[in-house]
């Protein structure tokens, strides 16, 4: 296969179109057609839908694309490095990370890597839904406790345990009448079950507040509004405080937070720098950890 004909077949792919390319590269349109065609002829595939105003990839295009464009980026830096007389991290790093996360320790990570590796763009897009990596260009994506994927593989490198605290001034009912609570997103009544030092026990809750943020929930608890299920790295220093009270951990799985990559993607210096910068914030990959790493 004709490497420079695959490079200019997704320079067309990533711009969506010959013209955009051209542009974008400073080749003559007419050029990127031809090896395009070319390429097209040598695989004896059909890569692009030619419409009159719109340029689409085809499946096996599609599949083409996804296979080999950062492979090529990959090769790129490679050459970059060793023309340079080294391996040290540069070039893009595009990271997907949940809200939370984001909000707690992203910030403080993200410029301690730009310190140490100032030749490294590091991007990072928050948000909790679920993102394509090669659809959308992302290089890494931090989640928690995501859906099994074959495609994809990474690490776990926090784990974390959700409980329920309250304000002092609010205790746990000893009637089994319902306790007025503060959730994420929409909830009805009903149980919640927790572990304590005496055994295990159901709360009865009544939802009065409903918040898209857990921060937003723990500040609403702090003012004693209801009790509220939050994660104990969000809440430690409350509770050691005693602007916060431990009811209970609740039963279910803990958090894990994971740092995930595709699986077929040989690991860049920039990603594996990351990683490394990963793992020596977080060591032992506590609650504990984070919760002192937040409160720096």
């Amino acid at each position: 296969m004709d490497l420079l004909a695959l490079a200019d077949f997704n320079l067309v792919a990533r711009h969506g179109g010959f013209g955009k390319a051209s542009r974008a590269a400073g080749r003559p349109k007419a050029t990127l057609s031809r090896r395009v065609a070319e390429l097209e002829a040598s695989l004896d595939l059909r890569l692009f839908e030619r419409g009159a105003r719109v340029l689409k990839l085809t499946e096996e295009g599609r599949a083409l694309f996804e296979r080999t464009g950062q492979l090529l980026t990959e090769l790129d830096e490679t050459a970059a490095a060793i023309a340079s007389g080294g391996n040290s991290p540069r070039g893009r790093l595009r990271i997907s990370a949940p809200l939370l996360f984001s909000q707690t320790a992203m910030g403080k990570l993200a410029a301690g890597f730009a310190l140490k590796f100032p030749e490294v763009r590091l991007e990072v897009t928050t948000e909790d839904r679920s993102v394509d990596l090669i659809e959308e260009a992302y290089d890494l994506v931090i989640r928690v406790n995501p859906e099994p994927d074959e495609s994809l593989v990474g690490r776990i490198f926090l784990r974390d345990r959700l409980v329920v605290v309250a304000a002092p001034d609010l205790t746990p009912s000893t009637d089994g009448s319902a306790v007025p609570v503060v959730v994420r997103g929409p909830a009805g009544p009903g149980d919640w079950s927790v572990t304590t030092p005496t055994g295990q026990s159901r709360i009865s809750v009544n939802p009065i507040l409903s918040l898209s943020s857990l921060v937003m929930v723990r500040d609403a608890v702090r003012m004693g509004v209801g009790a509220a299920r939050l994660p104990i790295s969000l809440v430690n220093h409350d509770i050691a405080a005693g602007t916060l009270v431990l009811w209970g951990d609740v039963v279910g799985p803990d958090i894990a937070l994971w740092a995930l990559y595709p699986s077929r993607r040989l690991l860049s210096a920039r990603m594996s720098a990351f990683l490394d910068h990963l793992k020596a914030a977080f060591p032992r990959g506590t609650p504990d950890e984070l919760a002192a790493y937040v409160g720096k």
